[in-house]
């Protein structure tokens, strides 16, 4: 029986890919402390913790008529962000895939009445969310296997939980001992170019306005306290601040971890900081001595229609007009 054996929203902003010269001068001097928080997560957790699989969920990924799920038995390359070519340019990536847990994932689409397909094209893009991430905590292990699940920019935030809910039930299902990242930020709201350069700091007077600092602080405070049943009732007042992807990497990761039965406490590693009116954290869950809670069973939806093609499971959506 699988596991779950920790989680992290964790920030993959471009900037801690930079040299330090250069990000030291984004922020008068001082380095930023999401790079340092980085390392020492490594150090602490995934240096240290058994586990077989890392799956991300990455919130630079935007699919369309179904949420998908990396089956490639390897993926590796050089990666060059179409975003900021000037400060991620040919970035190295090497890792081994987990197909046999891709799929299961997938296979438990239509229990949870969602859309998930597992895709093993070597030719499948790549995004910075998932490859920042590697580099610093999956870099030099080579053992340790990377899957990446994007986020669907036509579902809300009931079917990212559904997807959450298909992957902790998979993982329950298989033999692998896992770690969940949702990779992005909190409130996402960028300056206007012609202002942006004044707004590079890492100060929380650079976020975007008080409000959605207030707001992000505010969360950040419920995470330490476990109050997940908290973040998840006031999603709707949170959207109003832009979370990243309508925050489905952290809905997606909760769905997993048990929703409003979770009370798995978070650690901060590193500060909240600002990336040019984005708020930015690191925040790590850690097993619970009882294990996280089991994944919330999806009521049967009398809408849901589906179509299956092979093992793939597709939406079926009406032509453009």
């Amino acid at each position: 029986m699988g596991e779950i054996v920790g989680a992290g929203l964790l920030a993959h902003v471009p900037t801690i890919v930079l040299p330090e010269e250069i990000r030291r001068e984004l922020n008068n001097g001082e380095d930023t402390t999401l790079v340092a928080g980085l390392n020492q997560l490594r150090r602490e957790v995934f240096d240290t913790l058994d586990y077989d699989t890392v799956v991300v969920l990455d919130s630079h990924w935007a699919t369309t008529v179904e949420f998908v799920v990396t089956a490639q038995d390897r993926r590796s390359g050089l990666f060059t962000s179409e975003e900021l070519p000037r400060g991620m340019e040919r970035r190295h990536y090497d890792f081994p895939g987990d197909p046999e847990l891709a799929h299961l994932i997938a296979s438990k689409a239509p229990e949870h009445s969602t859309w998930i397909t597992a895709i093993d094209d070597h030719s499948l893009p790549i995004f910075y969310a998932t490859t920042n991430l590697w580099e610093f905590l999956g870099q030099g292990l080579p053992d340790k296997k990377w899957i990446s699940i994007g986020v669907c920019q036509t579902a809300d935030s009931e079917d990212a939980l559904r997807l959450g809910r298909a992957l902790g039930q998979a993982i329950a299902e298989s033999d692998r001992k896992v770690l969940l990242i949702a990779s992005g930020a909190m409130s996402h709201t960028f300056w206007p170019l012609r202002q942006l350069r004044d707004h590079e700091a890492a100060g929380h007077e650079h976020i975007y306005s008080p409000e959605a600092l207030a707001a992000d602080l505010e969360r950040i405070e419920w995470f330490k306290a476990g109050d997940h049943k908290r973040v998840l009732d006031t999603m709707p007042e949170f959207l109003r601040f832009k979370p990243e992807a309508r925050f489905q990497h952290y809905l997606m990761m909760i769905g997993a971890l048990g929703e409003e039965h979770c009370t798995a406490t978070a650690r901060q590693y590193g500060e909240y900081e600002n990336s040019v009116g984005t708020g930015q954290v690191h925040l790590w869950f850690d097993r619970p001595a009882d294990g996280f809670a089991p994944a919330n069973p999806t009521p049967t939806d009398p809408d849901f229609v589906r179509q299956t093609s092979g093992n793939a499971v597709v939406a079926d959506v009406p032509a453009a007009g």
